[in-house]
């Protein structure tokens, strides 16, 4: 798939958040903190065993309709604790900053739209997350102003997106950008990226060890449908560069401050 085909409706990258211990907090059942909010590691469980079971039976039911036996692997969703404990930090995280700006965020996606792309029902309660953080990251894509790139933030983003396989792999920066146009997306993504992490550092947001470095969840529409993906780490020191402090976009004539649907 050319690279021009893509349009981005999401993407933002991994959030630099310190462990329990070196932010001073250190309570070993406790998953992360966001400010005055935390989730323990017994509430990722149990998000990820429900994910879980709801894909599983769904498989299972599938397979009886078609008059197979799935084998153990197969009633596995992808879906990793990981996964789960980035959801939910970067969803807080996206609705603070949303709220500091005083950004309204529409109910627009329902995890009805998202069960397929996702590969897991809708009757998951990280199906409705998802469409919870849709709803926040599209808002913030349309309301904060975007980022300059450099190249490096360029090819992060293009990388990110080909270890996918969505796109071919091996081009050049000048092809890249040849091939995102305006990279509007790109600024957009990492405007986004910049205000979630400059929210971490404010809140004293911090994650157990246990789990790996927190990325924020991102996608885009391909002729194919939706491609999720994540970036490698960047905030105002990494490939992105020249972002000043985000402010939500004036809107347009008969717009509502949270937009319309992207």
């Amino acid at each position: 798939m050319r690279a021009r085909r893509l349009i981005a409706a999401a993407g933002v990258a991994a959030l630099g958040l310190c462990s329990l211990t070196a932010c001073g907090k250190s309570a070993p059942d406790v998953a992360a903190y966001v400010g005055d909010t935390s989730w323990s590691i017994a509430r990722v469980d149990e998000l990820y065993d429900d994910v879980q079971a709801k894909y599983g039976e769904a498989v299972r039911q599938d397979a009886a309709r078609a008059g197979a036996t799935p084998s153990p692997e197969q009633l596995r969703a992808s879906v990793t604790r990981q996964d789960v404990l980035n959801l939910l930090v970067s969803l807080e995280l996206g609705k603070r900053v949303a709220a500091e700006k005083n950004i309204q965020v529409p109910d627009e996606v329902g995890p009805e739209q998202l069960q397929q792309a996702l590969g897991v029902p809708a009757t998951a309660e990280y199906t409705r997350l998802w469409g919870e953080w849709v709803d926040v990251l599209q808002t913030l894509n349309r309301q904060l102003p975007p980022a300059e790139l450099s190249d490096d933030a360029v090819m992060a983003v293009y990388g990110a997106i080909a270890k996918t396989g969505a796109i071919e792999s091996g081009m050049t920066v000048d092809q890249v950008r040849q091939a995102f146009g305006d990279g509007g997306f790109v600024r957009s993504a990492s405007a986004v990226s910049a205000a979630l992490q400059e929210e971490a550092e404010r809140v004293d947001a911090s994650v157990n060890p246990r789990y790996g470095q927190v990325g924020v969840p991102s996608f885009v529409n391909s002729a194919q449908g939706l491609v999720f993906y994540s970036l490698p780490y960047i905030n105002h020191d990494g490939p992105v560069t020249d972002i000043s402090t985000p402010e939500p976009a004036a809107p347009a004539d008969g717009e509502t401050a949270g937009g319309t649907a992207g």
